[in-house]
């Protein structure tokens, strides 16, 4: 049987509470939202809610890939609600967010793979909130430009798409996915419009080594990606794939003065940090 091992006390959170919390957990639930901070299992979610930050999740909470690392559910999506856009950007204006964060499960059940929702999103988000700035945590649409081009033209600030590990594990780890396709699409977004700034996220702890983790920051930073987040993985439940080992804070600190050093305009690295972490910050 698959054990998961114990966190060590660095890894420790407190239990959400406070008067944002409630308000924020209150709305996902009225409008029957998604959001990546639950599907997901964020360790962060107490922290983010109670400043009444969150990472919305649209197009359904079930995903139609089976990445062995990830907490979201997995099997045959719903209906696609158009609904959705206006309930997103309404609870972003009544909650009064200045930087709205938003992903999504990937739909390759859908010809358009769910971009249509994804614009519509970004347009109503906009129309009701003039003055946000929004940050879209993209699938990789299976690299195809015709889709990344219907993102790139709503004109997000922040356009980040997750490499998730090293070469070497991405077949394990994402099954679906592809190591080099990921890193395409990201140099791809900024060869269409360099305005627009790119964002991707590694974890650690799945069983990389040393020098897999430069290489991958190395091959992260020659795709042309302005921030970079890395963290520690997390095993969501015994179903997946386990943790191997715990990275020290020290350690994340130094990969941290690493990956600046290679000219990243952000570094996002420590043990809880997670895709949307800080994100208000790296639109500035």
């Amino acid at each position: 049987m698959n054990v998961i091992k114990k966190k060590p006390n660095w890894i420790r959170v407190k239990f959400p509470i406070g008067k944002n919390y409630q308000n924020l957990q209150k709305l996902v639930s009225l409008h029957q939202l998604n959001t990546i901070c639950q599907s997901g299992s964020c360790p962060n979610i107490g922290e983010c809610w109670s400043k009444g930050v969150a990472t919305f999740m649209i197009l359904g909470n079930i995903c139609t890939r089976s990445c062995r690392f990830c907490g979201v559910q997995t099997g045959r999506p719903k209906k696609v609600d158009w609904k959705e856009p206006e309930k997103v950007a309404k609870s972003i204006q009544i909650l009064k967010i200045k930087h709205a964060v938003i992903t999504s499960v990937n739909r390759d059940d859908l010809k358009d793979m769910g971009t249509s929702i994804w614009v519509k999103t970004i347009q109503i988000i906009r129309s009701r909130n003039p003055n946000i700035t929004i940050e879209t945590l993209i699938p990789d649409f299976k690299g195809d430009k015709k889709r990344i081009d219907q993102i790139i033209n709503v004109h997000p600030e922040v356009i980040s798409h997750n490499v998730e590990t090293v070469s070497r594990l991405t077949k394990k780890i994402r099954i679906q996915a592809k190591y080099d396709r990921s890193l395409k699409v990201l140099k791809y977004i900024k060869k269409k419009n360099k305005n627009i700034r790119t964002k991707t996220g590694i974890m650690l702890g799945l069983g990389e080594k040393r020098k897999e983790i430069l290489e991958t920051m190395k091959d992260i930073k020659n795709s042309k990606v302005d921030i970079l987040t890395i963290g520690q993985y997390l095993q969501p439940s015994f179903k997946h794939y386990p943790v191997h080992f715990f990275i020290l804070p020290e350690e994340f600190k130094e990969y941290e003065e690493i990956g600046l050093k290679m000219g990243f305009k952000y570094v996002e690295s420590g043990p809880l940090v997670r895709s949307s972490y800080h994100a208000e910050k790296h639109v500035k």
